[in-house]
Formats: structure tokens, C-alpha cells, sequence
């Protein structure tokens, strides 16, 4: 499987974004979570995590396409969290985020431990991290009646 990861740059901010907005639409139309879903970030809003110096985006290339991204969130003391990680609809199910995690956890082999969040709802997002070794937190969080964030950790 041909996977590998781009650091991004300002200069991928609104290729970033389009992505973005294209792979979290479905969801968007799916669950109307307006205030959490990726897709109704504004460019200024992905150009302020572009700045921030705790965040890397890298876009993920699959054969040599453009077909997502990820962001790397580093929190305290080698811990960092995804938020998000987007495939393109497209490219989904090919298991390129299970390759993606694997190249992140050995670009960033400091961390003690990985965080994230995805919709309860979705059965085969909790699959996947769950497949990966990452574990529910118990920590949920009502978005509205039609979905739910779960947390989960993964400790190296």
C-alpha cells in the first residue's frame, strides 16, 4: 500500500480546507452538528490551526493522489491527539487511515499517549480505532439527539 504523509504549509491551507469540507459532508448532512463538524470550519478558522505551534497538518497521499489529511494536536507531556483525520469519500475504505496512524505514531515516537474523538453513531470509525489499539475513555459528550462524541486513548 502506497501511503505516505506531506507536511502542509500555509500555502495547503485551502486544499486542507476543501478536503476537509468534502469529507466530513456527508456526516454534516447526516447528523446537522453545524458547531462541531469539520465541514463548517472556515478557511480562517484552518488558517488560525495552521499557526498555531502546537499543530502539524500533513496532507496524505495514496498512490501518489492527494486524498486527505491530519492534524496533529501535541498536548502535555508527549501526549497528542488527531483532530481530525479526513480521508475523501472517494478514497474511503481502502484502509489508508490505518496506514496513516501507523506513519504518524513513528514520526511522533516520543508520544506516551494518543487521543481522539469520533461519532458514537459511527459504527466504522469506533471499529477502526478500536482495531488500532486505541480504547474508549468512558467520556462522552451529547452533540444533539442524533449524535454522540466518544473519546478514545491509546497508550504506548
Amino acid at each position: 500500500m502506497d501511503v505516505s504523509l506531506c507536511k502542509a504549509n500555509l500555502n495547503d491551507a485551502v486544499t486542507i480546507h476543501n478536503m476537509k469540507v468534502k469529507s466530513f459532508k456527508p456526516l454534516l448532512e447526516k447528523y446537522q452538528d453545524f458547531e462541531t463538524n469539520p465541514a463548517s470550519e472556515t478557511i480562517e478558522r484552518v488558517l488560525t490551526q495552521f499557526n498555531q505551534s502546537f499543530t502539524d497538518y500533513f496532507i496524505i497521499y495514496h498512490l501518489g493522489v492527494a486524498v486527505g489529511g491530519i492534524r496533529v494536536v501535541k498536548k502535555d507531556d508527549q501526549i497528542y491527539s488527531v483532530s481530525p483525520i479526513f480521508i475523501l469519500p472517494e478514497h474511503q475504505g481502502k484502509g489508508i487511515a490505518q496506514k496513516v496512524f501507523t506513519i504518524v505514531e513513528q514520526k511522533y515516537d516520543d508520544a506516551k499517549s494518543w487521543r481522539l474523538g469520533t461519532i458514537l453513531q459511527e459504527k466504522g470509525n469506533c471499529y477502526l480505532y478500536e482495531k488500532i489499539g486505541y480504547k474508549k475513555t468512558g467520556v462522552t459528550k451529547v452533540i444533539n439527539d442524533k449524535m454522540t462524541m466518544v473519546f478514545y486513548e491509546k497508550h504506548l
